[in-house]
């Protein structure tokens, strides 16, 4: 992609850097606590069944996963657009659109997964 000097596409850029480290930050986070309790489930000989019955209506639970989730669908696209662009030569336009509905389908996926677990 040509660089060009455009105020508007450095404010667009300088918009994604930020959220994108952002985003990177919270699931810095949400890994950590995330493997931290699969490490404790796992030492604990937790069954699945158990781990379901754990996580059944827990709104915390709920809530920490609906934060990782929506930290996934904000970082993915950013970083798969500029990937779009730069890699395979995709114009600022389709690898937008195509990041941003890879993006909604993590989002869908992701918030479908938490309710399965929490609320079903």
């Amino acid at each position: 992609m040509a660089m060009t000097s455009s105020p508007s596409l450095a404010a667009t850029q300088a918009k994604h850097w930020y959220w994108q480290r952002i985003s990177a930050m919270v699931l810095a986070l949400c890994v950590l606590l995330h493997l931290g309790v699969i490490i404790y489930a796992v030492r604990s000989g937790l069954s699945a069944a158990a781990i379901l019955g754990r996580t059944h209506g827990s709104l915390l639970f709920g809530g920490f996963y609906v934060i990782f989730v929506l930290a996934c669908a904000v970082h993915v696209p950013i970083g798969l657009g500029r990937i779009a662009e730069e890699w395979l030569g995709c114009s600022t336009r389709a690898a937008q659109i195509g990041a941003r509905l890879f993006g909604l389908l993590i989002l869908f996926m992701g918030l479908r997964a938490v309710y399965g677990v929490v609320l079903a």
